[in-house]
């Protein structure tokens, strides 16, 4: 079956998409979006593609596609592995957004060769996301429903790239990726006979004095303690003491 020919305005929505996830996408040089195609034989790129489906002002879903550099650097980071997912996250929901107020699904990592031609059999457009002379990103969109009927996002001027500073790799790759925090006051087992049993009022005793430090957690482990304070009427973490990759490790 032949895939549907994109019209101006699918073209328009997908550049204008790879335009915002462009500027959240981590990579080992700056990228721009080159030509939309609906051919997913002139993708050349190895690495993996995280789909996700979205619904509200339109519908319809979203793919990014990120190159192999980026997915070894979030496998091996003195954290742990970090999930791709995660990673490109905030670049799906900004491409996402250009249509208007949508939810985006979690997403999920799946075949790249498969992902980028189911996307264009449905009618989808592919955007490359190129550092000037090779293929580093893919951005894929396919609208099905759009609920509003709201103009079509001017599609965003493609330039060339300008002088390209020096490509990072490893950890370097990693600074612009947004992970989630999370602090820990402290922590308890209990059966659950006893969770059930829990009402509003029980006091739940956790495994650190009054006073003790707080822990600061990324991906689950310990990066950090600090003191709890109140920061215009919200909690906060003075940290006091920073874990080194050697503690975390034992």
């Amino acid at each position: 079956m032949t895939a549907p020919t994109a019209t101006s305005q699918d073209l328009g929505r997908a550049l204008a998409a790879a335009q915002a996830a462009v500027a959240l996408l981590p990579a080992s040089s700056p990228l721009s979006p080159g030509e939309p195609t609906q051919d997913p034989t002139e993708i050349t790129l190895a690495g993996q593609v995280i789909r996700a489906r979205f619904a509200g002002a339109a519908q319809g879903e979203i793919l990014v596609m990120v190159a192999q550099d980026l997915v070894d650097a979030l496998s091996e980071t003195p954290l742990g592995s970090l999930d791709v997912t995660q990673a490109v996250r905030p670049a799906i929901e900004a491409a996402a957004g250009t249509l208007g107020p949508v939810v985006v699904d979690p997403g999920n990592v799946t075949d790249p060769a498969d992902a980028l031609a189911s996307l264009v059999a449905e009618g989808g457009v592919l955007v490359p996301l190129t550092d000037g002379t090779d293929v580093r990103g893919v951005v894929g969109l396919q609208v099905k429903v759009d609920a509003t009927g709201a103009a079509t996002p001017p599609a965003p001027s493609v330039t060339s790239a300008p002088d390209k500073p020096a490509p990072r790799t490893g950890l370097d790759l990693l600074h612009d990726v947004e992970m989630e925090v999370t602090a820990e006051l402290g922590r308890t087992r209990m059966s659950v006979r006893e969770l059930l049993a829990l009402t509003p009022g029980n006091v739940v005793e956790l495994d650190r004095a009054a006073g003790a430090p707080a822990d600061l957690l990324v991906n689950g482990r310990l990066i950090a303690r600090g003191e709890v304070v109140v920061i215009d009427e919200n909690f906060g973490i003075r940290v006091t003491e920073i874990i080194s990759p050697s503690e975390q490790r034992s």
